[in-house]
């Protein structure tokens, strides 16, 4: 069997110049995400012919893996985790970007996996300087939300730091309470990644800040690099009865992302009508699929 360790936060020097090299945009692949989220992913890696593989247990115990597609090793790569799974007794399921993975897998494997491509997980690709700049009339409506804010609200822009954190986090037990949270296995997720991605805010090398009017915190968001022009934004919170308060922390967060990040990563919408609507309205450059892809003997 092929030896994988848990990530912990030892693992971010080591994996995120390797994940980001292999330029994928994907979100599953920031560090940040992977470290948060694996309480529930039980996510780990190994280094197969110099790759860092990524490991999932999903629901019902099905182990998924990412592979970057650009190792030169690939097949290599491939052919040493078909073993794995044949050694568990299931079949080998891949996860990644589309078309690229459905391309590599038929060229080495012609005919041998099945794919499945899941609206719900596409990441929202935005140009950085769209978000910053909200130009043009399908971003009025943006323009307009965050004018008011500015007009009605004297705000300023705090970065993030450790300091604030129980700010942040006593804002997102308020969104918990308005959300209904308690009855939501997926916001609970949520909130358990957030708590923790926060309290290690230095260690994983946040990039994100809060608006506070009046001394009072009324949104907040943080992110981090994927590649070496993707930043990911994986968390925005905001007060809904402010109108605006999400509008001005997604303008303001991404006026400080660093210039080489030509394109915001905002991530899924899992499905969620509200969200996808919300996601759809700031116009993204075009979305990321993804999906599965399960061998077949």
């Amino acid at each position: 069997m092929i030896e994988f360790k848990s990530i912990t936060l030892d693992d971010r020097e080591f994996l995120v110049p390797r994940l980001s090299a292999a330029g994928s945009r994907d979100c599953n692949l920031s560090f940040v995400n992977l470290y948060s989220w694996q309480f529930l992913t039980r996510g780990s890696f190994a280094i197969i012919a110099d790759t860092p593989v990524i490991r999932f247990m999903l629901e019902s115990a099905r182990v998924v893996y990412l592979v970057p597609v650009t190792s030169e090793h690939r097949k290599w790569i491939v052919e040493q985790l078909l073993r794995e799974a044949a050694e568990r007794g299931e079949p080998l399921r891949l996860f990644g970007v589309f078309p690229s993975l459905a391309g590599w897998l038929d060229e080495d494997f012609p005919g041998r996996f099945h794919y499945r491509v899941n609206r719900d997980h596409f990441d929202y690709i935005y140009a950085r300087q769209d978000l910053v700049d909200l130009k043009g009339k399908h971003l009025q409506s943006k323009r307009n939300h965050v004018n008011k804010f500015r007009r009605t609200y004297p705000y300023e822009y705090v970065p993030l730091a450790a300091g604030l954190v129980p700010q942040c986090l006593a804002l997102e037990e308020e969104w918990c309470r308005q959300h209904g949270c308690a009855e939501s296995e997926s916001l609970l997720n949520e909130r358990k990644a957030l708590t923790l991605a926060l309290q290690h805010a230095g260690e994983l090398q946040l990039l994100g800040g809060a608006i506070r009017v009046a001394g009072k915190m009324v949104a907040f968001a943080y992110g981090a690099p994927i590649t070496d022009d993707t930043f990911g934004i994986h968390i925005e919170k905001a007060d809904s009865s402010v109108d605006g308060a999400y509008n001005i922390i997604n303008q303001e967060l991404a006026r400080r992302v660093p210039e080489q990040y030509t394109y915001i990563n905002r991530e899924e919408d899992l499905g969620l009508p509200g969200l996808r609507k919300a996601k759809l309205s700031y116009r993204p450059r075009f979305l990321l699929e993804k999906g599965f892809a399960e061998f077949h003997p």
